[in-house]
């Protein structure tokens, strides 16, 4: 069996350490009584490199031999170092202490990761981490070691040990050196125990541009168009992590002026931007979205931002807003730009009202991109990659395909990319509203605005993605 067929086992790793693992370019892979089993790179004098590990590591070691291509592969996927150098942190066998979840929650912050998965089953546990957008698991932990850690989280989100039968809620202010960033805390208690979900916030806003979010200067330039104006509503669409949050606040860090007052209301409360007055929902106080939005409109804004519209109430307060001259912001959750117009008439919002007070609409998504270190070009065979039905905007008979390397821990991708649908509302498209009409195709054509499926495309034909990461968003075409 190879390595790539789970030869390396997890539920071993914090048999080694992550200096010995990468000093004698081993790996753990099952545990004998008194002993160790462990994959070593075939290259090395096995006789001598057992003698000096039984000494280290104080038990009876044998070694199996693996390419060498393949222990770098699991060394720089399973132990990455601390500075993002492709080593992973070592795990303690002292779960109860903090060392091990500090250590998890630096080394998933050192891997650009969204969110931590700590999950329960009836013979394991394991600790998975969100990298861009897709799970990898990371740890196996004993079922014994898993309440202490979990009440080890609690006690740090301030939430109620005792407490296992309801789902709770908390944050967690972490420090690591200088950095200092939040972390949203979910607990759902399961068959087998209770599940955590660590969401990991990035406080620092610095970073986040308008201009280096994904959009093409077309489609900036039209939404631009409709930031620019006084009032209206501004609705971005799109699944739970596509983004939409980041452009919100690439938007507010763009109209965020001195002359400007500024409200949100948000949940949970992602970046921190100074000189923007933002407000943490708390539903369990009657805090709602609508709620807030009624308080907001005697605050003298501008500018409201409101972190979602999920309901008749949200939606009403916001249309109120964007009517007596406000500029609201806000996301929905629909699979285009335009079904954002009939999500709102879906909530009884009437159309001419729709019309009268939506300025742009956005739909947008998160491809993925081919890591540019081992990214390969290859054949392509337009007969069996594409949906039935789909027409493709331009011939390809090359395209590149995921490698893997170790600078992109052999995932073969690194780092994503927005991808956008922006439709600004003018007279003869609020005219469409009004008139119930939700097939304009042909209008947007000729304003010349590209598709999710036109843009995703057009990211795959540069070679910058694969055909399986926009192969969802063409059936949006």
């Amino acid at each position: 069996m190879s390595a790539q067929n789970h030869d390396f086992n997890p539920a071993f790793i914090h048999s080694v350490s992550k200096e010995q693992a990468w000093h004698y370019r081993i790996l753990p892979k099952d545990s004998v009584p008194n002993g160790l089993v462990l994959l070593c790179d075939e290259e090395a004098d096995h006789s001598q490199l057992t003698d000096e590990l039984e000494i280290v590591l104080g038990k009876n070691i044998t070694l199996e031999a693996q390419p060498a291509a393949t222990i770098s592969m699991l060394l720089n996927k399973h132990y990455l170092k601390e500075n993002g150098q492709n080593q992973f942190q070592k795990m303690t066998s002292a779960i109860e202490g903090e060392g091990f979840l500090n250590d998890l929650i630096r080394g998933a912050r050192n891997l650009k990761s969204s969110d931590i998965h700590i999950e329960i089953y009836e013979e394991k546990c394991r600790v998975r981490i969100r990298i861009d957008g897709m799970m990898v698991e990371r740890y196996v932990l004993k079922r014994t070691e898993y309440p202490a850690l979990i009440n080890k989280i609690k006690i740090m989100a301030n939430l109620d040990i005792a407490e296992k039968r309801l789902p709770q809620d908390g944050r967690i202010n972490f420090k690591s050196g200088e950095e200092q960033f939040d972390i949203r805390v979910s607990v759902l208690p399961t068959l087998h125990g209770e599940k955590v979900v660590l969401r990991l916030l990035n406080n620092n806003a610095a970073n986040i541009d308008l201009n280096h979010v994904g959009f093409s200067d077309f489609d900036l330039a039209n939404y631009l168009q409709g930031v620019k104006r006084p009032n209206g509503i501004i609705l971005i669409s799109g699944p739970t992590g596509s983004g939409k949050t980041t452009t919100l606040y690439a938007t507010l860090k763009y109209l965020n002026k001195e002359t400007r007052n500024i409200l949100t209301i948000e949940d949970p409360i992602e970046y921190t931007l100074a000189g923007i007055n933002q407000v943490q929902l708390k539903e369990s106080i009657g805090l709602t979205f609508a709620s807030a939005l009624r308080t907001f409109l005697r605050q003298d804004p501008d500018v409201i931002m409101v972190g979602e519209i999920r309901d008749p109430e949200t939606a009403n307060m916001a249309i109120r807003a964007a009517l007596t001259g406000h500029l609201v912001l806000s996301t929905v959750h629909t699979n285009s730009a335009w079904g954002t117009v009939s999500r709102l008439m879906d909530m009884g919002i009437p159309s001419f009202l729709v019309a009268n007070t939506l300025n742009t609409s956005v739909a947008q998504r998160l491809v993925r991109l081919l890591c540019k270190k081992c990214k390969e070009k290859a054949d392509f065979d337009p007969s069996s990659s594409y949906p039935k039905q789909f027409k493709p905007f331009a011939p390809i008979s090359e395209h590149y395909v995921a490698k893997g390397c170790e600078h992109c821990y052999y995932t073969g991708y690194s780092g994503r990319k927005a991808v956008y649908e922006v439709i600004p509302l003018d007279q003869e498209l609020t005219f469409e509203i009004k008139q119930g009409n939700m097939y304009i195709n042909p209008l947007l054509e000729a304003r010349g605005i590209r598709t999710l499926a036109e843009n995703a495309f057009a990211l795959f034909a540069s070679g910058d993605t694969t055909i399986e990461e926009i192969y969802p968003l063409l059936f949006t075409n």
